[in-house]
């Protein structure tokens, strides 16, 4: 029998995953609420109608039910009367604040990389009435992030904890946005690991891992500065572990499983795969990777999808992501005794069963 609900791109077993979805869905309309209440006049009305549109295009919970890690991280870490419905609540919220910076990131992503889908669907700027437009809406959205914080976490001692925590999430994306354009901008034969792991620390790593679990750590009041660091550095990892996936998942994986055409090669980004293509190329073939690389003609970028395979890329990547599985199940499972080990199990768990090989 299978026991086993589809999160976005995740599945996540029913015994851990569907309370929080339940959970997180629950909150939604809330959401919209608190971010559309502009006031009564035509004017107001307006701009409501329109923020609301662009949240249900962009925020959709079919779309968005991977987003429970803070509720996940905050249930593993509370214990059996602090568990109450207010504070599962604002477990819920601040994973809302999350995918409202994740949906910020996607849209501006979209517009940098020209990309046509995402989720399944057109992107959001790529819509006839919207354009650029998305620019303006991605700045609201992000500010929507601090209405939800101020309205709902101003009472508590961590309210300054969180603001800052998403300031710094959304400085640390842009930065690793900036890498990640600017690589692009230089030829493949100068991509390197350790920039690879620096555009992947920044782009996912802080926004997609680091952000909810520490998040659920300020709103469970811990002060222990070593459990902070050792959940930091797990969270770090889960979010390479994602993006090396994602980097496979743009060039093999299918566009019915992914939601998205992937463009990684035409792009000219710094993925793990060329990277590891670089790594063992003979000089013949870095020339082909030279010239095919970043190209948008399609006999070119099958050629270098021909010279992936040649150098056994995607076996390598197989036997990469069980070792790195291992890696950081070994990093949890070594952590001190008050870090939220099930949780983050839990989350490596399921990031991992995204089936991509």
């Amino acid at each position: 029998m299978n026991t086993s609900s589809t999160i976005g791109n995740l599945s996540v077993p029913l015994a851990m995953g569907k309370n929080e979805i339940d959970g997180f869905i629950a909150v939604y309309p809330d959401v919209v609420r608190d971010l559309t209440d502009f006031g009564n006049n035509n004017a107001s009305k307006m701009v409501a109608d329109w923020f609301e549109k662009a949240l249900n295009y962009n925020l959709s919970p079919t779309n968005t039910k991977n987003s429970v890690i803070t509720v996940l991280t905050y249930k593993n870490l509370m214990k059996g009367d602090q568990l109450t419905a207010d504070n599962l609540r604002l477990a819920h919220l601040l994973d809302w604040c999350r995918e409202l910076l994740h949906t910020v990131i996607l849209i501006i992503d979209d517009i940098m990389d020209n990309s046509t889908t995402r989720r399944g669907q057109l992107c959001w700027y790529k819509l006839e009435d919207v354009g650029l437009n998305a620019v303006n809406d991605a700045l609201m959205i992000e500010s929507g992030i601090y209405t939800l914080l101020k309205k709902h976490f101003r009472h508590l001692d961590c309210y300054v904890d969180l603001v800052e925590l998403f300031c710094q999430g959304a400085f640390k994306y842009v930065t690793g946005q900036s890498m990640d354009m600017l690589a692009g901008r230089r030829s493949v034969t100068t991509f390197t690991r350790d920039l690879y792991d620096a555009i992947a620390k920044a782009k996912t790593a802080v926004s997609c891992f680091y952000l909810p679990v520490t998040s659920a750590l300020y709103l469970a009041n811990v002060k222990d500065q070593k459990m902070f660091s050792e959940c930091q550095d797990i969270a770090i990892e889960l979010g390479k572990f994602y993006q090396e996936q994602n980097d496979f998942l743009d060039c093999f994986g299918s566009p019915d499983f992914t939601g998205k055409i992937g463009t990684d090669i035409e792009a000219n980004k710094c993925t793990w795969l060329a990277v590891a293509c670089m790594e063992l190329a003979n000089p013949e073939q870095k020339s082909v990777m030279e010239e095919c690389y970043g190209q948008s003609d399609p006999e070119k970028v099958a050629r270098v999808k021909q010279l992936y395979q040649e150098l056994n890329i995607p076996s390598l990547y197989a036997k990469h992501e069980e070792e790195t599985y291992n890696r950081i199940k070994t990093l949890i499972q070594q952590a001190s005794v008050k870090v939220p080990r099930e949780a983050l199990e839990e989350i490596l768990n399921a990031v991992n069963r995204r089936g991509i090989i």
